[in-house]
């Protein structure tokens, strides 16, 4: 009586563990796309990271300033076994301003401090990590701009300071400026802020693949580029 008890136990304690590892096991249901998103268009920076870019964009009239680019995105890990582990690490580390040459090099980055400040650690992190890259890190206040031949000289060299713009040439972001204007004052308008309407919904399937299908393909874990030499000109 005793033994079958046991045994009974036994069995119950076995349906149970199968149960429990075959909930676990099973596949959460993949996000779907939706018909319509939540969301709205927003600028990229706001105004103290404005007046950087429209001054930045004069000073290196000759390069590209991107906005917001992830550090994941122009380094890569010296050794491939560990690229899973910095790539936690840094995913979400970003510069607000990176400068860029034709040849899709970066040679510095910026930080705009925002209302709360920038912290040391944060500070500490880029500066240690960009400058071990070769790559100059500043961190520029609106209100206390860096000498624009002092800039140019640490991210290009001495004698990309004769290729500074005279003060009296045209100012080629004013159009910027008036479009980042008209889109933060459709910001501070919800009135005008509706989401476009596009004349169609697109039709979701049980079938659709999530939405972040294929991101796993990522240039700082693997290599993309398959290029074996340095871009041409066209």
């Amino acid at each position: 009586m005793i033994a079958a008890f046991f045994a009974a136990c036994l069995v119950l304690l076995i349906v149970v563990a199968l149960l429990a590892r075959r909930k676990s096991s099973a596949v959460a249901p993949r996000p779907q796309i939706p018909k319509v998103w939540p969301l709205l268009a927003r600028p990229l920076v706001n105004s103290k990271e404005r007046r950087i870019w429209v001054w930045l964009s004069q000073v290196m009239h000759d390069q590209h300033v991107m906005i917001k680019l992830p550090v994941t995105r122009f380094t890569i890990p010296a050794k491939q076994e560990g690229a899973e582990h910095w790539y936690n690490m840094l995913n979400r580390v970003y510069c607000t301003f990176t400068i860029c040459g034709h040849d899709g090099r970066v040679i510095g980055c910026v930080d705009v401090p925002g209302n709360a400040g920038l912290s040391m650690s944060n500070q500490t992190l880029k500066y240690g990590l960009l400058t071990q890259c070769g790559i100059p890190y500043w961190v520029i206040e609106p209100d206390n701009l860096p000498h624009k031949s002092q800039i140019r000289a640490a991210f290009l060299g001495e004698s990309a300071v004769v290729a500074l713009e005279p003060e009296t040439a045209p100012r080629p972001m004013k159009a910027v400026e008036d479009l980042l204007q008209a889109a933060v004052s459709r910001q501070r308008n919800p009135a005008v802020a509706q989401p476009p309407s596009y004349g169609f919904e697109p039709s979701i399937t049980k079938d659709d693949g999530p939405v972040s299908e294929g991101w796993e393909q990522n240039s700082f874990m693997v290599p993309l580029d398959s290029r074996a030499g340095a871009l041409r000109e066209e």
